[in-house]
């Protein structure tokens, strides 16, 4: 009987550190990422050349996709995202927020060529509204060999994220 308080506390403490262990890693992965991807700055879109077996910070990136990624910061008022992206061709952009969650995604088989969307804090005026205010946008197109890069790459740096 003397050990029960001990036990009870001891569950309690465990439970209450798998909780906040549970709240706090996805926070704590997105803020990592979006420090690295955004390489200190915010509201830019930044384009990378095609992954290699270096390229695994977050996750094994897919070697035939070109990646654009925007870390985005609503603090000072929404942000504009204009996808520019090729036609007739696998592409997709999502939307993470801070926790990690996908808020949004489209891709070819639902939109064709450039792609304009809105990101705010509370939705208004037909923009993506954005938990906590924080996230990264995510471009992805398909590149099927090598020469076909450069042109996929003409294109898709037109694409832009900015304070709308």
């Amino acid at each position: 009987m003397r050990w029960l308080g001990p036990i009870l506390l001891a569950a309690l403490v465990a439970a209450l550190a798998y909780v906040a262990a549970l709240w706090a890693t996805p926070h704590v992965i997105m803020a990592k990422a979006m420090e690295t991807l955004g390489a200190g700055s915010v509201n830019v879109m930044r384009h990378q050349g095609l992954p290699n077996a270096e390229s695994r910070f977050v996750v094994r990136p897919s070697p035939d996709l070109a990646y654009s990624i925007c870390v985005f910061d609503l603090a000072k008022g929404p942000v504009a995202i204009d996808a520019f992206v090729p036609p007739q061709r696998y592409w997709s952009l999502s939307v993470f927020d801070a926790n990690t969650d996908n808020i949004f995604s489209v891709n070819d088989r639902t939109a064709t060529g450039r792609y304009a969307l809105t990101l705010s804090k509370d939705g208004t005026g037909g923009s993506l509204a954005v938990p906590g205010g924080k996230g990264i946008a995510l471009i992805r197109i398909l590149v099927t060999d090598a020469e076909d890069l450069a042109a996929i790459d003409t294109l898709r740096r037109r694409s832009t994220c900015a304070p709308a």
